[in-house]
């Protein structure tokens, strides 16, 4: 019934869901006069400030997890995600002034009940944490007092709710006609068509045709908006070459990572421990009578492979294991051996072999990384110089010829693909091409690697249709498969036609064998859910809109052309055992859009039936702190 409740969002799903925890810190609101303002209300219900606050906070916190994109206010209200929320709060103050208005409520058990079972209350042993509950209503300024009275009226709401929609189901007749939709399957049969089914090869365009098209498509050879950028940057792969590195240094970093050049044999491991060594023999003997293997043994005595996994051992950690685990010469199974734990089979996965790289093998990789790790410090280190320079007008030519910094140009557009070693290439390099406008100073930012840059933007060069001479290729091209496509479509309805026409003549003599038909491609007993490995979805989908055996249609594919043709309709047999769970699925779906339909209107109705009145001022200067 949970479901039924997203049409009006109440204070208690947002608290108890966890976002109390995140608080409004994130985006610099402080204050809302401690909930003493109300932004709305609907008859004697009101909504607070801090009420409004929280659900905004939560809304924007929402759209960015889902897209991962920072959002403004001033975008968000573009969006219309403020409107939406104080919808969304009208609606549940309207239930909660109806639930008042006719007596609902609940009493302190269940509201006591509905605390101590949130998630965002409890400890580390899973029960209710009276401090972790205060610590909560600190951060959110809410007294214990004020919070509860919101869950009372929230769970007052969903009694509300489920007195509604309370015995509401969907009749059966509907419930089995979804059913047998939805399980109905089809016999049809297809036949692709190319170019070589043309009747005859499509002809070269003449120039008058080509360039016809070429402006009436104008859209297809058009380039994209292009940027023409300026920047001045540094990486530590481009600076590497120039630091110096001394032996001691790089034997330092020897040193320091010392386990990726020295490490022992090693095996991969797993142990299963047994109650007794007559079961941890019984297991080894059908083991190695290749009865059952290893694995089945963990899911018997109810575990996960994982829970048995070592992962990687040497032959110092096993103890008495040890010896015969490293004398496998392959992977296998040793055992029982036995342990603290009592007896037990080791089977062993893989086999590390030891590693050993001396220093003077390692020292060219190593300069290569201490160099770049010493490039990225010299960056970090200057890079306040950096911004001092440009902090001082100095233009990015200037900001070259005094640092290390080199000066390049690029065509940037946003959907080309980077050249390897370009700067287009850096996240971070995008996101500021897309922004910049020409008015806009050269500002220092990093790269992922450790590198920074600068950019400018010259010139913004707008989508500009290409001259013909320049995509005449291009515009052949895409000439021809549109003819193509054009032609197969034509020969596919003349190929339909005849399908049709022969479902009325007559059938052949008894006994006399059929014509085989290479050309066309039978499906038996496929269902609207079905998949076609290698065909267009479109072809099913049309194969099924088809009422009638014999009918046939073509399929326009985008590239690619059919014909299908109906066979047969093979009706749903609901009787049928893995029918029950369709019919179930499809009666729980119906049921939860019955109720949510039947919900929606009631509450749309106590929403009319009460006054709204809204502060706008007091809207207006939350939103304006909301950054």
């Amino acid at each position: 019934m949970s479901q039924l409740r997203t049409k009006g969002k109440s204070t208690i799903v947002w608290i108890l869901m966890g976002l109390m925890v995140l608080g409004l810190g994130g985006f610099g609101v402080t204050s809302f006069s401690g909930g003493t303002t109300e932004v709305a209300s609907v008859g004697q219900t009101k909504i607070t400030a801090d009420e409004y606050a929280r659900a905004l906070q939560s809304e924007l916190r929402a759209f960015q997890q889902q897209t991962g994109q920072p959002i403004t206010m001033q975008q968000a209200q573009a969006m219309g995600l403020p409107q939406s929320v104080q919808a969304n709060l009208i609606a549940s103050a309207a239930l909660a002034e109806e639930a008042r208005r006719i007596g609902v409520s609940v009493g302190d058990a269940q509201v006591a009940q509905t605390i101590m079972q949130a998630g965002a209350f409890q400890g580390p042993n899973g029960s209710f944490d009276r401090a972790a509950y205060a610590e909560v209503l600190r951060r959110e300024r809410l007294s214990e007092a004020e919070f509860e009275a919101t869950v009372r009226d929230d769970e007052a709401r969903l009694m509300l709710q489920r007195a509604v929609v309370g015995g509401v189901t969907a009749p059966a007749p509907l419930v089995d006609q979804t059913a047998r939709w939805l399980l109905e399957s089809r016999d049809f049969s297809w036949r692709e068509l190319t170019e070589d089914d043309l009747p005859a090869p499509v002809t070269e365009p003449d120039e008058a045709t080509l360039r016809a098209w070429h402006e009436a498509n104008g859209d297809r050879f058009t380039a994209p908006e292009t940027r023409a950028i300026s920047y001045a940057w540094a990486t530590p792969d481009m600076l590497s070459a120039t630091v110096q590195l001394d032996e001691a240094a790089l034997r330092a970093t020897y040193d320091q990572n010392i386990d990726q050049f020295q490490r022992p044999a090693r095996r991969m491991v797993s142990r299963l421990v047994f109650p007794d060594a007559a079961q941890a023999e019984a297991a080894r003997a059908q083991i190695d009578a290749n009865e059952a293997p290893f694995e089945a043994f963990v899911l018997q005595r109810g575990l996960t492979l994982d829970d048995v996994d070592l992962g990687e051992v040497t032959e110092a950690q096993l103890g008495a294991a040890a010896e015969p685990v490293f004398a496998l010469e392959q992977p296998g199974v040793v055992g029982p051996i036995q342990t603290d734990l009592g007896p037990a089979l080791f089977a062993v996965n893989a086999i590390l072999d030891p590693v050993d790289v001396p220093f003077e093998e390692a020292r060219d990789d190593l300069r290569a990384e201490a160099a770049l790790s010493a490039a990225a410090r010299l960056i970090r280190d200057r890079t306040g110089d950096y911004e001092d320079i440009l902090a001082g007008g100095a233009t990015l030519e200037d900001l070259a010829e005094e640092t290390e910094l080199e000066l390049g140009r690029i065509d940037w557009t946003a959907d080309a693909p980077a050249e390897e070693g370009s700067i287009a290439g850096y996240e971070a390099f995008r996101e500021r091409a897309a922004q910049i406008s020409t008015t806009d100073f050269p500002q220092l930012a990093e790269l992922a690697d450790g590198g920074v840059f600068a950019l400018r933007l010259d010139e913004v060069i707008p989508p500009t249709l290409r001259p013909f001479e320049e995509v005449r290729d291009a515009v052949l091209a895409d000439w021809r498969e549109a003819e193509v496509q054009r032609q197969l479509l034509a020969a596919a309805a003349e190929l339909r036609l005849e399908e049709v026409a022969e479902t009325v003549t007559p059938t052949p003599e008894v006994g006399a064998e059929p014509a085989a038909d290479t050309l066309w491609t039978a499906e038996t007993g496929l269902q609207r859910s079905d998949w076609m490995d290698g065909l267009p979805p479109q072809l099913l989908s049309q194969a099924f809109a088809l009422t009638e055996p014999g009918d046939a249609d073509v399929v326009d594919a985008g590239d690619r052309v059919f014909v299908v043709r109906l066979d047969q309709i093979n009706d749903a047999d609901l009787s049928q055992s893995d029918a029950a769970q369709v019919l179930d699925g499809v009666r729980a779906r119906l049921n939860q859009s019955l109720q949510i339909d039947l919900f929606d209107y009631y509450a749309r109705h106590a929403q009319r039936q009460t006054p709204v009145q809204l502060n706008q001022s007091a809207i207006n200067a939350i939103n304006a702190q909301v950054q």
